[in-house]
């Protein structure tokens, strides 16, 4: 599945004024993407995003101040992938145990395209704490509304709760880990019904 990546938040890079500039900041983004998720961030290097870009080494500089500031620019661009693809797969005419369906079959399809945000993620917890926690935190916040959405209907029971957010958040990483990374040869739509079923005996209303 290919997939348009949007650019870095803006308060990490400096903000390209051309569409070259753009294309530049995304090659060097998806570069990083490879390069820490492949070696990690203590082997990855600046001139190793460089090659894969296919960039000049001053390019690099032009947006990036260090490693660790191309690193959290990147947790969050892919925090903000995880968002983008999730929100393109929830339409206003689906039903609330639908969306959750169609948010989580979407992470499938992108982590299974895009594996090496595990390692990034999980290697965030230890080279910015900030961005790993905020990636969790807005990732929940986000469940949550959709199961406030869902109680506000009557489609969920009464006292959706941030727990309630967290918990469907970690079956959904853990389903990522083991259906698209460590297993692609899984069905995505066979593995989004199971879990929803879990969901809709949980949390539906009786």
């Amino acid at each position: 599945m290919a997939t348009q990546r949007p650019a870095a938040s803006e308060s990490e890079t400096k903000v390209p004024r051309t569409a070259r500039g753009r294309q530049t900041l995304r090659k060097l983004l998806d570069a990083a993407a490879k390069e820490f998720g492949e070696k990690g961030f203590h082997d990855a290097s600046i001139s190793g995003i460089t090659r894969r870009a296919g960039t000049a080494l001053g390019s690099f500089y032009t947006y990036f101040d260090s490693k660790d500031e191309i690193f959290r620019a990147l947790v969050k661009d892919m925090s903000g992938q995880v968002a983008a693809h999730a929100g393109e797969a929830v339409t206003p005419d689906l039903a609330p145990f639908e969306v959750e369906r169609a948010a989580l079959h979407a992470f499938l399809e992108f982590a299974r395209d895009n594996k090496e945000i595990y390692r990034i993620i999980d290697e965030a917890e230890f080279v910015d704490p900030a961005s790993f926690r905020e990636h969790y935190e807005t990732t929940a916040k986000r469940i949550l509304e959709r199961l406030k959405t869902g109680e506000a209907s009557g489609t969920f029971r009464a006292g959706m709760d941030e727990a309630h957010a967290w918990a469907i958040m970690g079956m959904n990483v853990f389903l990522g880990l083991r259906y698209s990374v460590w297993d692609k040869g899984k069905d995505s739509d066979r593995i989004a019904d199971l879990a929803n079923a879990l969901l809709r005996q949980g949390i539906g209303r009786n």
